[in-house]
């Protein structure tokens, strides 16, 4: 069967075939450059952003955190939407300032993988010593989810607020006195590890090794990002469902022309080592509000009472569609629902 194990060959053929005879990455280069990019050192630590003013009277400050395998450029939908809403048909009481860094490790960042928590520390110094900002809000999924969350438990008086799209996952130990959706969760990422989370123990593990393949050869790039991006979507088993060609060609660009695929994927196994020591603590009741937005097809359906318990939750919706590539498979749903909580967090409307 065809992506059984792993990135189909006739597929990526035709990747190979589109990227050297018709991809134009000039085109998507002048494109990005259209945003408002800076770069900046944090701690010794070159972060690089994107800024974008809003255009409404009163804009919330907000910082949008990727994951892995994509980059900055999963949410380059939403930053037109969250900064000029009026154009899109929305209330420009509802506009933001959105700041969207990449991680370090990836992209046009310094090649220093960091776990989570010191991710937060940089971002908290960008947002409030680096572009003035007294308060702010913060959202992303995937390793950004521990990235908001640290900068909620570590920084409760400057972060308004936090949206989420999972709360990561619960260990059967974890679930065993919860609630019965919790423990089915718990059983479903269990079943998950061994039918598609070989990459997380590897990249947890042993880095290097894959990093070495990984940026010698562009194919072997493509491949080992297509298939998450096939397996992770809302797309049916049909990746241009959900991405053109040349959305998923960009993504991979970021990453090949930056040489960042061996630094990203070492933040597994720096999240790996922070965890085991003792200075990782989350605590939901720092006293900021959390929503908490379920896509259906994310890896494993998300039930709220595992968010209650995981997070200050005061918005929790089920997305009718959508999967792990939030911003980038559902801009409009996922805008909504951004706007939505912060319109209730912070009421600047006449």
């Amino acid at each position: 069967m065809p992506w059984e194990q792993g990135t189909d060959l006739g597929y990526l053929q035709d990747i190979n075939r589109y990227w050297t005879q018709e991809y134009d990455w000039r085109r998507h280069e002048a494109e990005l450059n259209c945003l408002p990019q800076f770069i900046t050192k944090v701690d010794g630590v070159d972060i690089h952003f994107v800024h974008a003013r809003g255009k409404g009277p009163h804009p919330t400050p907000i910082v949008l955190t990727h994951g892995w395998p994509d980059s900055f450029y999963r949410f380059y939908k939403v930053i037109p939407m969250l900064t000029d809403p009026e154009r899109y048909g929305g209330d420009p009481w509802d506009s933001f300032d959105v700041v969207v860094p990449s991680m370090p490790g990836f992209g046009f960042s310094s090649r220093v993988p960091l776990p989570g928590n010191r991710v937060a520390d940089l971002w908290a110094k960008l947002m409030t010593e680096h572009l003035g900002y007294e308060r702010f809000g913060a959202a992303g999924g995937d390793l950004a989810t521990w990235v908001t969350r640290s900068l909620a438990a570590r920084y409760p008086h400057q972060v308004i607020g936090i949206h989420l799209t999972d709360v990561d996952y619960p260990s059967a130990e974890q679930a065993a006195s919860l609630a019965e959706p919790v423990r089915e969760l718990a059983t479903a990422m269990q079943r998950w590890l061994f039918t598609d989370g070989g990459y997380w123990l590897l990249q947890s593990t042993k880095p290097q090794t894959l990093a070495y393949s990984l940026t010698d050869s562009p194919m072997g790039l493509a491949a080992w990002i297509l298939e998450k991006f096939r397996s992770w979507s809302d797309c049916d088993g049909e990746l241009e469902r959900r991405f053109t060609k040349d959305e998923l060609l960009t993504n991979i660009m970021i990453y090949w022309v930056t040489r960042t695929i061996g630094s990203s994927v070492r933040m597994y196994y720096e999240n790996g080592r922070a965890l085991s020591g003792s200075e990782i603590k989350f605590d939901r009741k720092a006293g900021v509000p959390a929503a908490v937005a379920s896509f259906p097809k994310d890896l494993a359906p998300l039930p709220r009472e595992w968010a209650e318990h995981m997070v200050d939750l005061k918005r929790f919706t089920v997305m009718p569609r959508g999967g792990h590539f939030a911003a980038l498979e559902e801009p409009k749903l996922y805008v909504e629902d951004l706007r939505a909580f912060f319109r209730e967090v912070v009421p600047t409307s006449p």
